[in-house]
């Protein structure tokens, strides 16, 4: 790690550059296709650092100078694709990415009227990264997917920056339109994490009260902005929580009621909660508890949950709903609608919860990434509501943790009180304790697991979590030792519960890694998830399963752990896979026409789906039940034959 101050780290970088375009300057002069490399490689290393970029910007004339672009397709900036660029900056070779990033750096400059290039106007400049912001919105997220996690060099984080900053320089307003979209599409899969959406919004709402910029015909964009800043008649116009809560004293029973069912009703729209929700529900409680219901816009299973853990409700919203956690208001919506209270030891365990202590390393992890406008415990509990109330919602964002978030969301989603256990010793304890083969394991004192570093921009009950299971999961492989086929036939069973089926198929040796017997693979997942072969039998815990992602040229990228949460019938009579993915953000593109879905095909929020047979093509690993056998014969030959092709094309060559 570099000892030198910010300023004197951007001086030394940006001397270095200044050498490498010299010498290239030079070098030029004999050769006309001198190489770049040292130029590029400078550049890096500034792109890397806080303030980088802007280094490169104050030099975009010095670098069209030193012909950098020259002999190839960058030195005619007008024939330039947006299309073209979105593939060099996410899928390049480091040298490709590189040389788009710069030439977007010089785009800017002329879009900002601060460098003149004869070959491209101010206009073309702009409406061309306005484009490519566009092709990559999910950038705009903060968040990357598998494929940008795994470039080397910190490619991937370099090309977020950039467009971060290319963001904050020319605004949303030029890409408002796609925004929105994205925005929505986030929304529909109900991530947990919601900052980096609300942050958009707030943008969004900029752009939309910017007399300068022309916003007629955003209805989209102004329902979002209205839903998280002024989603009830007495907070319209966005009046602050100090004005709001002012208003609410004078207001009467109708009045109330109606400021009840706005929010519920915006809330179950977007699975966004505005932090006027909170102070609602907080004066509701104790004078107009019977509008509680209302606020939460509960159906009959929903009251029903209420009515019977009256207290433990109340005490829920007293101790974990506020502005700064405004999204644990639809965790303990969804928690209610859920009916996890009727697990006898829920009630029980979220009272514990509650009054939970904290050991120092949880409470100042916790105060670190949440800040201390509420005590450490408030954004805990207001967490663990979240993930109960949506299993499918939690997300690993860009670290390297799926094994553990997959055992989160099924803990959340089929054993609750099991996950409020684990989460009381990790948070009091600074330890979880688990067993492997009869062996007992604990989290204290063990080295780190895939996670070198302890993962930041996750929800509260993950950044607790997920260092204790990560370092766990590490363990259980080794004490595995050396054994005739994958880690994970004896790992998952003991890590995550004995749901998980004892069964097993890995489709490499493993050895050799080389592909073997897919089509009997293939054919033993039809067998054993396919309805229509295994005797109808549904999917009944979900099940963990490993898959070969990769990008949409179909290039393998890495595998990865998802559940299998059902295998149905859609609304077209295909029958598909439903999954989750725990990567903040399941629509993804696979290549080959492969798309995973995030609706429309009957996906619950947080699912994805794909017809089985594009699922089956990328699929790696699988647990199944050994006595539930189904008719491995009957599986399609065609199904199974496009599946193997989809996967020889793709990742898995030698197969």
């Amino acid at each position: 790690m570099s000892t030198q101050t910010p300023a004197a780290e951007i001086a030394a970088l940006s001397e270095s550059f200044d050498v490498a375009l010299a010498q290239l300057t030079t070098a030029r002069q004999s050769d006309p296709r001198a190489p770049i490399a040292d130029v590029l490689e400078s550049a890096r290393a500034l792109m890397a650092v806080p303030g980088g970029l802007d280094a490169l910007y104050a030099r975009v004339p010095a670098i069209e100078s030193a012909a950098v672009f020259a002999n190839s397709d960058w030195a005619q900036p007008a024939i330039l694709q947006p299309a073209l660029a979105e593939r060099s900056l996410r899928q390049g070779e480091a040298n490709i990415t590189l040389i788009e990033a710069l030439s977007e750096i010089r785009l800017l400059a002329v879009a900002m009227g601060d460098y003149f290039h004869p070959g491209v106007s101010a206009e073309r400049a702009r409406n061309f990264l306005t484009q490519v912001m566009a092709l990559n919105l999910d950038l705009l997220s903060g968040q990357m997917n598998e494929a940008d996690r795994e470039r080397p060099d910190t490619l991937g984080e370099i090309v977020l920056t950039l467009y971060r900053y290319l963001l904050d320089r020319l605004g949303y307003e030029s890409i408002l339109d796609s925004l929105v979209d994205e925005i929505q599409r986030l929304l529909v899969q109900r991530p947990i994490q919601t900052d980096s959406i609300k942050r958009m919004i707030g943008q969004i709402a900029r752009c939309l009260f910017d007399p300068s910029i022309d916003t007629v015909g955003m209805d989209k964009a102004a329902r979002l902005v209205r839903g998280l800043f002024g989603p009830s008649p007495g907070c319209r116009e966005d009046p602050g929580i100090e004005v709001y809560a002012e208003r609410l004293l004078a207001l009467d029973e109708d009045g109330l009621t109606a400021e009840a069912s706005s929010f519920a009703s915006v809330m179950h729209e977007t699975g966004l909660v505005s932090p006027y929700h909170p102070v609602l529900l907080r004066y509701l409680r104790g004078q107009h508890d019977r509008l509680i219901p209302v606020a939460l816009g509960l159906s009959m299973t929903g009251r029903d949950s209420l009515e019977c853990y009256r207290q433990l409700v109340h005490a829920l919203i007293d101790e974990a709903v506020f502005s700064e956690t405004s999204q644990a208001v639809y965790g303990l919506t969804m928690l209610l609608e859920r009916g996890s209270l009727f697990s006898p030891p829920m009630a029980a365990g979220l009272w514990r919860q509650i009054k939970l202590p904290l050991c120092a390393q949880a409470a100042n992890t916790l105060s670190a990434v949440f800040s201390s406008a509420q005590p450490p415990r408030v954004f805990l509990l207001a967490g663990v509501l979240s993930l109960i109330g949506q299993p499918l919602g939690v997300g690993q964002g860009n670290n390297p943790t799926c094994q553990s978030v997959i055992g989160i969301s099924m803990w959340a989603h089929n054993d609750a009180d099991y996950l409020l256990q684990l989460v009381t010793w990790a948070a009091r304890d600074d330890e979880i304790i688990m067993r492997f083969e009869g062996q007992q394991i604990s989290s204290k004192g063990l080295e780190a697991g895939l996670a070198k570093q302890a993962p930041m921009d996750v929800d509260p009950v993950s950044l607790i979590l997920v260092p204790h299971l990560d370092r766990i999961y590490a363990e259980m492989g080794r004490l595995c030792g050396t054994r005739d086929d994958d880690l994970h036939r004896w790992i998952n069973p003991e890590m995550y519960g004995w749901w998980v089926g004892h069964g097993f198929r890995v489709v490499a040796n493993h050895q050799t890694g080389a592909i073997e017997g897919h089509e009997d693979f293939l054919r033993d997942f039809y067998a054993r998830y396919h309805p229509y072969y295994n005797g109808h039998l549904p999917v009944i815990h979900p099940q963990p399963a490993g898959i070969a992602v990769t990008d949409n040229t179909a290039r393998l990228v890495g595998r990865h752990a998802i559940t299998i949460t059902r295998v149905a019938l859609d609304h077209d009579g295909e029958i598909r896979v439903y999954f989750f993915n725990p990567n903040n953000d399941s629509r993804q593109d696979w290549g080959q026409g492969i798309h995973c879905a995030i609706h429309g095909h009957g996906e619950r929020h947080g699912e994805a789906s794909l017809p089985i047979v594009e699922f089956a093509s990328r699929l790696f690993v699988f647990h199944f039940d050994p006595l539930e056998l189904g008719d491995r014969d009957a599986a399609p030959d065609a199904e199974v034959t496009q599946a193997v092709e989809l996967a020889r094309h793709s990742w898995a060559p030698k197969a």
